[in-house]
């Protein structure tokens, strides 16, 4: 069994490798950050689906506690949580293909039939292969996740910032002003907060980084991931909430758009 510690340092430095305003924002609190979620995005593949990347998180403790579905966005996602409460949350989504044309379909059919992906590598294997700006407007035309799919391949898409358990700040919207005051956009899609205390659950995230990419032999720069910060609330019963809301998700989803 690998150390979930390592795991998770490893899926960190992995992230902020192509996210450094992540990096940036987590020293502007000045005090130990607590990790709510990591997410992850994928395909509904044989070899890579989201089910596929539960497997391998059991080892770790990890188990399936909820499940969604994104109809405008055509994704299928779960929430895993892990035996130890104090480890993060990690969300899987992935692009229903059957609902995309039959184009964008078979490009990712053919795409991936060439490619071996080790169970890890559904995390951090990252992409494999060459790029073609065409083919990424192409898909970015049907699919934004698509697209951003296509870029990054298999990493962490967000990390997301524990409101509860800072002692600085204990509301989203002190949190939400303390980044603009340093010079970091909010995605506004939906209201720069998602959610309410009522459903449980507030969120918020930075617009993802823009990052200069190789598309064969020209450079372009395109979104790469973002940062989430999230504050929950107890349920009737006492219990703080560990779900996830929909609409809310739906909304951050668009961190990565141009």
């Amino acid at each position: 069994m690998r150390n979930i510690d390592t795991f998770l340092n490893e899926l960190w430095e992995n992230y902020i490798s192509y996210t450094p305003s992540a990096e940036k924002i987590s020293k502007l609190f000045d005090e130990k950050v607590v990790n709510d979620h990591i997410a992850f995005r994928t395909l509904d593949l044989e070899q890579c689906n989201i089910f596929k990347q539960a497997d391998y998180l059991q080892q770790f403790g990890y188990k399936v506690s909820g499940d969604y579905h994104f109809e405008q966005k055509k994704l299928n996602a779960i929430h895993l949580e892990n035996i130890d409460e104090k480890l993060p949350k990690i969300f899987l989504s992935e692009l229903i293909l059957e609902e995309f044309s039959s184009e964008l379909k078979e490009f990712f059919v053919n795409l991936f039939s060439k490619i071996h992906l080790s169970e890890k590598d559904l995390f951090m294997g990252g992409r494999s292969w060459k790029l073609d700006y065409e083919i990424y407007k192409k898909l970015a035309q049907e699919s934004e996740y698509a697209s951003w799919l296509y870029v990054w391949g298999f990493c962490p898409n967000h990390f997301t910032v524990s409101i509860n358990h800072l002692t600085k700040y204990q509301d989203i919207f002190d949190v939400n002003a303390m980044i603009k005051e340093n010079g970091f956009t909010m995605n506004s899609s939906g209201g720069e907060i998602k959610g309410t205390k009522e459903e449980l659950l507030e969120q918020s995230s930075i617009m993802a980084d823009k990052i200069k990419v190789k598309f064969g032999s020209i450079d372009e720069i395109v979104p790469s991931c973002y940062y989430e910060f999230a504050k929950r609330y107890a349920d009737k019963s006492g219990e703080i909430y560990q779900g996830f809301v929909t609409a809310s998700a739906d909304k951050i989803f668009e961190s990565t758009n141009k």
